[in-house]
């Protein structure tokens, strides 16, 4: 019982540091939640044959970077969504939800799709912050380490 606390308590340092660094978005999010997160350049010679480049807010970018270069992100991501199989983003949110602790690694597979998955196809970022995706799994996460951190002792 005793290395179950003792791990316990090990993982959810581990965690901590993980989402520590991107908890500090979690405000932005919960206040642009549902909007597109980017707008498009059309130059002064824009015409029909021209194509628009889609310019990111730049928090959302710093997210990205930063998220990136975190050891939350899955490149195995595609397989948390096929083993849990979750197709739809109404899926996702249904297993952000009910994640625990012990589910951990299918917020960091949802939240390595929007994040990895948007450097090829950048939509995702977009599509990550309209359908609260970023939000929720922040929040979880947060929830998560609090709550084990609470019931360890440590508020």
């Amino acid at each position: 019982m005793e290395e179950n606390l003792e791990y316990m308590q090990q993982l959810t340092e581990e965690y901590k540091e993980m989402a520590a660094p991107l908890l500090k978005y979690l405000p932005w999010f919960e206040r642009s939640g549902g909007q597109a997160g980017n707008t498009f350049y059309k130059g002064s010679d824009f015409n029909e044959h021209s194509m628009a480049i889609p310019v990111y807010d730049a928090n959302l970018m710093n997210f990205v970077k930063e998220a990136s270069n975190s050891p939350l992100m899955d490149r195995n991501y595609p397989y948390v969504y096929t083993r849990n199989r979750i197709k739809t983003h109404d899926d996702e949110r249904k297993a952000i939800e009910r994640a625990g602790i012990r589910e951990w690694d299918i917020l960091r597979g949802i939240l390595s799709k929007y994040v990895l998955g948007g450097r090829t196809k950048s939509v995702l970022w977009s599509q990550g912050l309209q359908e609260n995706i970023f939000y929720l799994v922040l929040k979880q996460m947060r929830q998560i380490v609090e709550y084990w951190d609470k019931s360890r002792g440590n508020e």
